[in-house]
C-alpha cells in the first residue's frame, strides 16, 4: 500500500510540474528535462508513468483541466437550485481569483491556452479538449433547461446554444484582458457577461 501511495504521489508530482510548465511556456515550449529538474526526479522514474511527452500533455488534459472544469462549473450546476444565479456566481468568482492572483493575468487560461496552440495540430489533443468544452457547455444547458422547467428561464432560448455562447463569451473575456493586461477591464466584461445571463431569466 505504501508503494501504490508513493507511486501515485510521483505521478501526481509529474503532472502538476507539467500543467505549471505547459502553462507558461505551452505544450511546445515545454522540454521533459524541466520537469526533471522540478520534480528533482529521474527519467527512469518519469518514463515509469508517463511514455512520452505527448502522453504527458494528454494527461494533463485529461485529469487537471477537465478536473478544474468539473469543480468550477459541473459540480455546482449539477447541485444548483437556480442555474441564473449559480453561472452568475461562477463568473464573480473568476474575478475574485485573479484579483486575489493577479499574475494569473499574464497566463490567461490553461484551458484556452492549450485549445488556441495545440488543437490545430493534434487530433489526440483535439478529441481531449473537445470532451472538457462538451462538459462544460453540457453542464450549463441541462442546469438551464431545468431552470425552465422550474419557470426561471425563459422558454423562448435554446439552452445548449446559450451554454456555448457563455463559454465562447468567457474565453474571449480573458484572452482580451490576458492581451491588455487589464483585471479592471475583466472584472467590467464579465460583468457585462453577467448581466446577460440575468436576461435569461424569466420576467
Amino acid at each position: 500500500m505504501v508503494a501504490e501511495r508513493n507511486a501515485e504521489q510521483t505521478r501526481e508530482r509529474i503532472l502538476n510540474a507539467t500543467f505549471d510548465l505547459m502553462y507558461r511556456n505551452g505544450f511546445q515550449g515545454m522540454r521533459v528535462d524541466q520537469i526533471l529538474s522540478s520534480t528533482g526526479l529521474a527519467k527512469g522514474a518519469l518514463y515509469h508513468h508517463f511514455s512520452n511527452k505527448q502522453s504527458l500533455g494528454y494527461a494533463v488534459v485529461d485529469e487537471l483541466l477537465l478536473g478544474q472544469i468539473e469543480q468550477q462549473w459541473v459540480a455546482p450546476l449539477s447541485e444548483c437550485d437556480d442555474p441564473i444565479n449559480t453561472i452568475i456566481a461562477i463568473l464573480h468568482e473568476h474575478v475574485t481569483h485573479l484579483k486575489h492572483k493577479p499574475e494569473l493575468m499574464a497566463l490567461g487560461c490553461p484551458l484556452n491556452n492549450v485549445s488556441q496552440e495545440m488543437a490545430g495540430l493534434d487530433e489526440g489533443f483535439k478529441e481531449r479538449l473537445e470532451k472538457i468544452y462538451d462538459a462544460w457547455t453540457d453542464a450549463i444547458a441541462a442546469a438551464l433547461t431545468r431552470g425552465q422547467a422550474k419557470a426561471q428561464v425563459r422558454q423562448d432560448i435554446e439552452p445548449h446554444i446559450i451554454a456555448i455562447f457563455i463559454v465562447s463569451s468567457l474565453q474571449g473575456i480573458i484572452g482580451a484582458a490576458k492581451c491588455m493586461q487589464d483585471i479592471d477591464l475583466f472584472s467590467k466584461l464579465t460583468e457585462a457577461l453577467c448581466d446577460y445571463v440575468r436576461g435569461l431569466k424569466t420576467v
